[in-house]
């Protein structure tokens, strides 16, 4: 049970910063705004390369997204510590097998002053075998940015069910 711990701290951590930054009347960041743009075009960059990983290049092109000490925590798969751990876990289970699609209108940031932002939103996995999109999730996922350069500190992926938009793959 121990283990679980981290998982449950990290989650009443954001959770209660969102939660906080929503009572206080903190704005949810939109389109216009120059974070948010940054945001959304990280989301693109870091899910561009996941969604090619199965060539080498574009693991490293993921990779380059993540802190060394990146906590991952999803729901169905557990939790990985570091950047590499999360990658092998990737390169095992993602790469080659689907794709990651943001849900369009989805996508929402929260500044974090003096560190970054907070990005909340859902996006669904197609498999790459059939095309099929039939899995859907909920992230968070906490960039910091330090010297002009942006990376994910924290991710959260959580409640995976099947998507219920989901189109079946043609036999």
């Amino acid at each position: 049970m121990n283990h679980l711990a981290p998982i449950a701290a990290a989650v009443l951590v954001l959770t209660g910063a969102a939660a906080t930054a929503y009572a206080a009347g903190a704005p949810v960041l939109s389109a216009p705004d120059p974070l948010f743009a940054t945001v959304a075009a990280l989301d693109a960059a870091v899910f561009d390369a996941f969604n090619r990983c199965s060539v080498p290049a574009q693991l490293r092109r993921h990779a380059a997204h993540f802190d060394p000490a990146v906590e991952f925590y999803h729901d169905t798969g557990g939790v990985t510590w570091t950047r590499d751990a999360m990658l092998a876990n990737t390169a095992q289970h993602a790469c080659g097998k689907f794709r990651r699609e943001l849900v369009p209108g989805s996508l929402r940031v929260h500044a974090i002053k003096d560190f970054g932002a907070i990005a909340q939103g859902s996006h669904r996995f197609c498999r790459f075998d059939s095309g099929a999109c039939d899995g859907l999730a909920d992230f968070t996922i906490v960039w910091r940015q330090r010297n002009g350069q942006w990376r994910i500190t924290r991710v959260l992926s959580y409640g995976h069910r099947p998507n219920p938009g989901a189109i079946p793959a043609a036999p």
